[in-house]
């Protein structure tokens, strides 16, 4: 048995066929028809108006578009495009404002636009210029204290006076300890680096630091490292970043910062210095006193044991057979007698080239794969691109 079909014009054409006869009323037979009685009098008063023609589905395209640009102008984009094949958006729009002074000449970015849909642009493909792809180490599971801390900062807010505080907490993730929560006056990866060498020097080195991915810990650069986390790379800390959008990934922190807001922050104190004492006795507070049900209601303190205290040096060791560039303050290296770009994260640090075939050699920051060099690409480092295992 097959299936009764009846197109759509068809459909309207009955409608309006039993809404003349007005045997039923227009809300019954809207009901019937499954649609609604707006959609029921406009096809009937198009089909009064233009007969069969006028159940047709009309273009959607608008009357009027004072923002569409005229075919005249397309054709001069078009001649002057290929007149100048390595002319961008804005020097195309510079010559045609000289050109055409008296008339409202397209913005660079609609030329852009046109560009594309004509298909004038010389963009050289993504894919040519992408680094390795990488997979990202499993999150690390604290079992003892000191393996795992837990860094962020809490959003801002301002004291009474005005000034805009920004929180830097730093917890234990086995223990539950807040090893830190100071109030820093913006995100500048120079106050926390002091922070952070205070806390070495008080608790010893972590194996493991685990951020998001916002300055200043991380950035769009190779490996996502900023100059915070390539320092701490550089002191042999493992960097863990929690994959983009997958905030549960550090949850216990962000449940320590709800609890910091509602008994430390509100109301805020009149200015810095007394916000600060304030949240150092709330601290002690959480740390000493508070019972904590994932540690079987102790406080976090009886749990958790400093480190040794070390000093490490900031040199990375590399293998005999690879060759080691030290970056400069530009972020380049000179390799093969050209200058070559690799990131401003690394300046000072030495980075490690590894051959891998005869043109390509892959760029390493410690045991941390950063990107290529290529002897094809007269420009810098090609970035490794690492991706999160969910």
């Amino acid at each position: 048995m097959s299936w009764k079909e009846i197109s759509c014009l068809a459909k309207r054409q009955q409608f309006v066929k039993l809404a003349l006869k007005a045997q039923q009323s227009m809300s019954r037979l809207c009901r019937l028809f499954k649609v609604s009685r707006r959609t029921g009098y406009k096809w009937k008063a198009r089909f009064e108006r233009y007969g069969r023609a006028g159940l047709r589905d009309r273009p959607r395209r608008p009357h009027h578009s004072p923002r569409q640009i005229s075919r005249e102008w397309l054709r001069r984009i078009r001649r002057l495009r290929r007149r100048h094949r390595s002319w961008g958006s804005r020097k195309l729009a510079a010559r045609l404002r000289r050109k055409h002074r008296r008339q409202r000449v397209p913005s660079a970015r609609v030329i852009d636009k046109w560009l594309r849909r004509l298909k004038l642009t010389r963009r050289r493909p993504a894919w040519r210029r992408r680094g390795p792809l990488v997979k990202r180490r499993a999150l690390t599971a604290a079992g003892r204290s000191n393996r795992v801390w837990t860094v962020d900062f809490k959003g801002w807010f301002r004291t009474q006076d005005g000034q805009r505080v920004e929180p830097l907490t730093v917890r234990d993730l086995f223990s539950r300890y807040l090893l830190t929560i100071r109030l820093l006056r913006d995100q500048s990866w120079g106050p926390v680096r002091r922070v952070f060498l205070q806390l070495f020097r008080q608790n010893g080195h972590p194996e493991v630091i685990r951020v998001d991915n916002g300055g200043p810990f991380g950035s769009k650069g190779p490996a996502g490292l900023s100059r915070l986390s390539a320092w701490w790379t550089a002191m042999g800390i493992r960097v863990e970043f929690v994959a983009p959008g997958h905030p549960e990934q550090n949850a216990g922190h962000g449940q320590m910062h709800r609890v910091f807001k509602a008994e430390a922050t509100r109301p805020p104190s009149p200015h810095l210095r007394a916000q600060q004492r304030r949240t150092s006795r709330w601290v002690k507070t959480y740390n000493q006193v508070r019972p904590h049900e994932a540690l079987g209601q102790r406080p976090p303190a009886e749990i958790y044991r400093p480190g040794p205290r070390k000093q490490r040096r900031l040199e990375l060791s590399y293998p005999s057979d690879w060759a080691v560039r030290r970056v400069r303050s530009n972020g380049e290296i000179r390799w093969r007698g050209r200058k070559r770009f690799v990131g401003e994260a690394f300046v000072g640090f030495g980075v490690g080239l590894k051959g891998r075939s005869r043109k390509k050699w892959g760029v390493y920051f410690g045991r941390l794969l950063i990107g290529e060099l290529w002897d094809s690409d007269c420009g810098g480092m090609r970035p490794a691109r690492y991706w999160h295992r969910l």
